[in-house]
């Protein structure tokens, strides 16, 4: 060092003469141009590589939170598809349902519209059927009243009695004539 010294100080020009304007000492410079080295390399081992460290996580974790809004708002975008594809398909379902329900009701409806017609006809048929015997009840007492009178008028016309076959054939004749 001190080599250093004795060469800028021999050389003389304007080296030398611009440190001696300046008064530099030269033990002093490089005690001091020493100091600020291991300054520096002190504060780039305790000061500098851990606040880059920080600054470098800090950037990372910045980019996984953007990495992870940008998954959130995927999933979010995927969501609402899925979502409106269930809507979608809740309304197709709901109106399958629907239609379902108005078939069966129509179906049910036209099966006791032909239950309540098949009942009425079987009330009618009844009444009919009812009706008719009354009337071949009706008829036959009737028919039985007509020969009695016939048989009684013809008794009183005749002025006798009239025997058991007579009355018969009389009643034949009578019935014959009533159903023609």
């Amino acid at each position: 060092m001190d080599n250093l010294i004795l060469f800028a100080a021999s050389e003389g020009g304007i080296i030398a003469d611009t440190a001696k304007a300046f008064g530099v000492n030269w033990s002093l410079f490089i005690s001091q141009v020493l100091s600020f080295a291991i300054v520096c390399v002190l504060l780039n081992k305790f000061a500098f590589k851990p606040i880059i460290a920080v600054l470098e996580e800090r950037r990372k974790t910045i980019a996984d939170s953007l990495a992870n809004a940008e998954k959130i708002k995927e999933q979010l975008a995927k969501a609402e598809e899925a979502y409106t594809a269930k809507l979608t398909e809740a309304g197709a379902t709901a109106t399958k349902l629907i239609e379902e329900a108005r078939t069966a009701a129509a179906e049910l409806r036209e099966r006791e519209s032909q239950k309540a017609v098949a009942e009425a006809k079987s009330i009618i048929d009844k009444a009919r059927e009812a009706n008719t015997a009354e009337l071949e009840r009706m008829k036959a007492e009737l028919r039985g009243e007509v020969v009695r009178l016939v048989a009684e008028t013809t008794a009183k016309v005749a002025g006798k009695v009239l025997t058991a076959d007579d009355q018969k054939r009389l009643a034949d004749e009578t019935t014959s004539q009533l159903a023609a």
